[in-house]
């Protein structure tokens, strides 16, 4: 194992341990994409009703941890704040002043797990998408095609 140069400690000391893919970790509230179960964007927290996607992810992964974006007033972060200490479950609010990013809510484990779709879609759009489907089954018991 090489020891570190002494450039390399001077460096570390004054801006801290190298970090493993730092852009991917800012956008995702301190975390790896890799890791993720479940994620929510600002304008989704901000809802007033909790996911209930997010819910059912966190019973079905009790070591999961919760990571809220704390640009998002506590008021609104309450109800998974909440959530997280029903189910008993780590929660952290990450505040980061020199980078905004879309993400509201990531629920993520402490190892890769590659989920390949971990966004949410809105509640409007699925109630939306629910409603298209009951009309045209509605319709296509009536009419037959």
């Amino acid at each position: 194992m090489n020891k570190p140069s002494v450039d390399d400690a001077l460096k570390e000391g004054m801006y801290g341990p190298k970090e493993i893919k730092p852009e991917e970790r800012r956008q995702f509230l301190g975390t790896l994409r890799e890791r993720i179960v479940v994620v929510l964007k600002n304008g989704q927290v901000t809802e007033q009703k909790v996911y209930p996607q997010i819910e059912q992810n966190i019973k079905e992964h009790p070591t999961a941890h919760l990571f809220l974006n704390g640009n998002i007033d506590y008021e609104q972060l309450s109800k998974y704040v909440k959530l997280a200490n029903k189910y008993h479950i780590e929660h952290t609010i990450v505040t980061n002043k020199e980078h905004n990013t879309e993400i509201g809510l990531v629920l993520a484990m402490d190892h890769a797990i590659d989920k390949e779709e971990i966004y949410v879609e809105k509640i409007d759009a699925m109630s939306t998408q629910n409603e298209a489907v009951k009309k045209k089954s509605f319709f296509s018991k009536l009419f037959k095609w």
